[in-house]
């Protein structure tokens, strides 16, 4: 592979890459994440949004990217609106689910102190619900980062570009670093959004650390 050339370094392509997933994320989480919001906060919808949701996992990713290029014109739209469709199930399960889950009580006590509900749902729900959010964007950039190599198959940039370019000439090399820049550059987001997890929730709502119990030996009988 190429480290130096313009239009193949790999550099190059990570920013591609980098930027395709960051466009996605953007654009599917001003979507899930308000809706989660709202079906989480008010239970209204539950059911349509858990059916849609799962309907849309199912769909498959190379031809859903191909209906839209044959539907839709442009380079980039067609690409990046399948890619949002895929993305949004797992940001909404995690922002619904993480709001649903914070205890009644909790909103009891603050509607008795007088709170309005969007304090309620910024002061109350969304601090609770933040590690199940995170959780959803974690899987959904690990998701995004994994699918955008698809849209080399028509002609765009990203790390794809080493897969179709090896196999279009059965350089198996390539096609492997390829696939190891991509699953490096996952695990590399991955790590990211762990710290700033660890930054942005509560250390009360963080999971204990287990501590081994210490097994007491009685002495042997003589």
């Amino acid at each position: 592979m190429n480290w130096t050339a313009q239009n193949t370094a790999i550099p190059n392509r990570i920013v591609e890459h980098l930027g395709y997933s960051a466009l996605t994320l953007l654009i599917a989480a001003a979507i899930a994440v308000p809706l989660g919001l709202y079906v989480g906060h008010t239970g209204r919808g539950r059911q349509v949004v858990v059916g849609v949701a799962g309907a849309l996992r199912a769909l498959p990713t190379l031809g859903l990217l191909i209906l839209f290029v044959l539907l839709l014109s442009g380079d980039l739209l067609p690409p990046i609106l399948a890619l949002v469709i895929l993305t949004i199930p797992p940001l909404l399960a995690g922002t619904y689910s993480g709001i649903a889950a914070v205890g009644g009580e909790a909103k009891d006590a603050a509607r008795a102190m007088g709170m309005t509900e969007l304090q309620i749902l910024f002061t109350v729900e969304v601090p609770n619900a933040l590690p199940v959010i995170i959780g959803g964007f974690r899987a959904a950039i690990l998701q995004i980062i994994g699918t955008v190599a698809v849209l080399a198959y028509i002609n765009l940039g990203g790390l794809g570009r080493f897969l179709i370019d090896g196999i279009a000439v059965q350089d198996y090399p390539q096609m492997l670093g390829g696939s190891l820049l991509i699953a490096v550059l996952a695990i590399a987001v991955d790590l990211v959004l762990a710290l700033l997890a660890r930054v942005a929730v509560s250390p009360g709502l963080r999971p204990a650390p287990v501590r081994r119990r210490r097994v007491r030996r009685e002495p042997a009988a003589v």
